[in-house]
């Protein structure tokens, strides 16, 4: 039995993409890498509630994952959608087609930013954190249901401005961090090394599956380029999955800040070359030459996170002034940008993609 940290991957259509979940589990060790008395947060990934392709968990990857839980014996499942500044999850949920597969299957939904749902509540890290502790000098507060409960992360395989790529180790972000989140952008890659370090101690099972059927490139993850790749992956190590999606997507994941720093505090694989990997082997040498670019919004982000003009940080996301630049981005992705060219992506997705035409067979609300 090798050691390595094993990714699996397969090459998936949309008649088989259900069952090819199924076997995805299997080949990652889903079985063996959640605690089977445990309830079971099916954590999934709204970047923008409007449906763009390759930005937002899809509907057939939850109900996939659903299905490979089930067969493994995880009935206990439910699922959390989390608040962000220039999101709104009830709306993501609707537009990405979520809430019939959740309906189908019994599945409740829960808030992390709803007191209903869970409280944040103070919490002591006993692994040495690298940034939040100094982001929050005040104390790190985690929703108080997340303890506990095994969790499966459903990213999508595509690139981000400030990350290069983003899939499962940043999934965690918006589960375990409150809406202040964007303090930490400037630290972006040790506080996502410090949340992999935090899950592991609040969380007796951690599982991802990734899908890359339809994946995104440039300065996304809102104004991404959908490319048809018809694959999908999973792995119990966050920090491989991520590694090996940024490879076939073109990017060294040693060179990024998060990979080797996981890997060095020994929370998962970032090396490529040490990672087994299972299913369809021949996919994880790929290149498909991804760039990331940047858009006017996530360019006047890297400003005030990168430049000499991180000075202003404190006046410019502590203070009011906030919800000019929150204000600012909702309009320009959401009121200009969409209907000016997203707009069209998605209905040429819609008609042209074997997986647009999937994602228009599945029940809206």
């Amino acid at each position: 039995m090798s050691n390595k940290s094993t990714v699996a991957i397969l090459k998936t259509s949309p008649e088989t993409v259900l069952d090819d979940y199924v076997r995805l589990g299997e080949l990652a060790g889903l079985k063996a890498s959640l605690d089977p008395s445990a309830t079971t947060i099916l954590k999934d990934n709204i970047s923008w509630h409007l449906l763009y392709p390759g930005a937002n968990t899809t509907p057939w990857q939850l109900e996939g994952t659903i299905l490979a839980l089930k067969k493994s014996g995880f009935n206990d499942l439910v699922d959390v959608h989390n608040h962000t500044v220039v999101t709104i999850a009830d709306l993501g949920d609707r537009y990405n087609k979520f809430g019939p597969v959740l309906k189908k299957y019994s599945i409740p939904v829960l808030f992390n930013f709803k007191e209903e749902d869970m409280k944040w509540v103070p919490y002591r890290p006993k692994a040495k954190l690298d940034a939040l502790d100094k982001v929050y000098p005040e104390g790190i507060f985690l929703p108080d249901y997340f303890f506990g409960k095994n969790i499966v992360h459903l990213p999508t395989v595509k690139t981000h401005s400030y990350t290069v790529t983003t899939g499962a180790l940043k999934n965690a972000f918006g589960g375990l961090l409150g809406v202040h989140r964007h303090y930490t952008h400037t630290w972006i890659h040790d506080t996502i090394v410090d949340l992999l370090a935090i899950q592991k101690e609040i969380h007796p099972g951690i599982f991802a599956t990734m899908d890359g059927t339809t994946a995104g490139s440039g300065p996304g993850p809102r104004t991404l380029v959908p490319h048809r790749k018809d694959v999908i992956l999973a792995s119990a190590d966050q920090v491989a999955i991520d590694a090996v999606a940024a490879k076939m997507m073109g990017f060294d994941p040693m060179l990024f800040c998060n990979n080797p720093g996981a890997t060095e505090r020994g929370l998962g694989m970032g090396d490529p070359r040490k990672i087994e990997i299972a299913g369809d082997t021949e996919l994880a040498e790929q290149d498909w030459g991804f760039k990331v670019g940047v858009s006017l919004g996530t360019g006047m982000g890297m400003l005030l996170w990168r430049s000499p003009l991180k000075c202003l940080q404190k006046l410019c996301f502590r203070t009011p002034l906030v919800n000019i630049f929150i204000f600012a981005s909702e309009y320009y992705h959401d009121r200009f940008w969409y209907p000016w060219k997203g707009k069209k992506v998605v209905e040429n997705w819609l008609k042209e993609s074997p997986w647009g035409r999937l994602f228009a067979s599945y029940p809206g609300e």
